[in-house]
């Protein structure tokens, strides 16, 4: 074990490295790790998380010293390693608060939410109503602990420091919307739509009918979209506003080229005048193809009756907005008009260039697509109009509020990914 991670540093593999160290790292010496890392960081010009972990390989018995390198873990976006630190850090000095938040903090990251409040459960004489206890009503929530995450939600204090106000609005909002849809929906660890709408108040239009009992739970990993599916997405967009009882009245376009097609197309199925975005215009329907492509900016606070319509929202890297309506998740995704890849009769793979015909062409393809209706691997729950109508009726109130908050945890539903 040792010996391969020190083979791949030597060869400058960094990625095969840490993706050594993610199966690895908690079964080793903690200094062992801390020089493999020392030595990655030097690699990547990462100079403060590399004084870190040379600290840890000095002496990683002082409890400072692991801190330091957890914080530098989970700033640099490596949170599996800084989950042992923390550990030996928190055991070492268990009254710390400030080891514990950042413990939770890289459980968070890496979506342990259960055993972030496991480990709050394991230090509730020293926890503060705020951050703490909101940390484990959060937790709780995020694992699936409806009942947990409600107790402990009231019998949170009013925060003293106003800093904590938006994080209390947020958790009650999400809690709101969990109770407003258990009357449709099981919020159970296969309920994807369920806790998509709780943890993010967007609706997600369609599933994944591939790999349901296999680990995707709803989601995709790669998905190579097509104009069929564009329409789905448009069909299924148009049933929702009408479940809820909204009439935009104009199709607001991005900028970026696939949202500017995917807007005109909107504009044409929903019967809509279409023009250039404007943040302050109310009555507006919002199309992004993937909100990690364009402009989001004026897209967090809600201007009255606008409706953010995402058609690709990437799970594993979140937009810094989330929609209100989402037509899949995905990992990856290729555009119908973007470069992709076939097989050629030889079996080698050939690379497809772009389609650069005009955004009015495009869309126009959108518009004239029979809607992709896939059967998939038939091992994905029914995903019909009718019940999905049924569901945006009954949570209508509860929809299009609050601010478009980024949600970073999958949640409650897992699914495989790519690492």
């Amino acid at each position: 074990m040792i010996t391969e991670a020190w083979a791949l540093l030597d060869a400058g593999d960094i990625p095969g490295l840490l993706g050594h160290l993610r199966f690895n790292a908690e079964s080793m010496e903690q200094a062992e790790v801390a020089r493999l890392l020392e030595g990655a960081a030097a690699r990547s010009g990462f100079d403060d998380l590399r004084e870190a972990a040379a600290a840890v390989a000095a002496d990683p018995a002082r409890p400072q010293t692991l801190y330091a390198f957890g914080h530098a873990c989970v700033e640099r976006g490596v949170s599996f390693l800084a989950v042992p630190a923390l550990r030996s850090a928190l055991t070492m000095a268990p009254r710390s608060t400030a080891v514990l938040n950042e413990l939770v903090a890289a459980l968070e990251d890496e979506v342990r939410h259960a055993e972030a409040v496991t480990v709050l459960d394991e230090h509730t004489a020293i926890l503060r109503p705020w951050p703490d206890r909101y940390l484990v009503a959060y937790n709780a929530l995020m694992a699936g602990d409806l009942a947990r995450a409600t107790g402990e939600a009231e019998r949170l204090s009013v925060p003293k420091d106003d800093h904590w106000l938006p994080a209390r609005d947020r958790l009650a909002r999400m809690l709101a919307r969990a109770h407003a849809i258990r009357a449709v929906s099981p919020l159970d660890a296969k309920d994807l739509r369920g806790w998509h709408f709780v943890l993010s108040g967007g609706v997600l239009a369609t599933l994944s009918p591939y790999g349901f009992d296999a680990g995707m739970t709803g989601r995709y990993a790669y998905m190579g979209d097509g104009y069929g599916g564009c329409r789905r997405s448009l069909d299924r967009l148009r049933l929702i506003l009408a479940a809820a009882g909204r009439e935009p009245k104009v199709i607001g376009l991005l900028p970026d080229r696939s949202s500017h097609i995917l807007g005109l197309a909107a504009a044409r199925v929903l019967g809509l005048p279409a023009e250039p975005f404007a943040p302050g215009r109310p009555d507006t329907l919002v199309v992004a193809y993937n909100l990690n492509e364009t402009d989001v900016s004026e897209l967090w606070e809600r201007t009255p009756g606008q409706v953010l319509f995402e058609h690709a929202t990437c799970w594993t890297t979140p937009a810094p907005v989330s929609a209100d309506v989402s037509g899949f998740l995905h990992q990856a995704v290729t555009e119908p008009w973007g470069e992709g890849l076939r097989q050629g009769t030889d079996g080698s793979l050939q690379r497809i260039p772009p389609d650069e015909r005009p955004v009015e062409e495009l869309a126009d393809e959108i518009v004239q697509a029979a809607p992709l209706l896939d059967e998939g691997d038939g091992a994905t729950p029914p995903d019909r109009d009718e019940a999905l109508h049924h569901l945006v009726a009954l949570i209508r109130d509860h929809w299009l509020s609050g601010p478009r908050s980024r949600v970073r945890s999958p949640g409650p539903v897992p699914s495989s990914r790519f690492l």
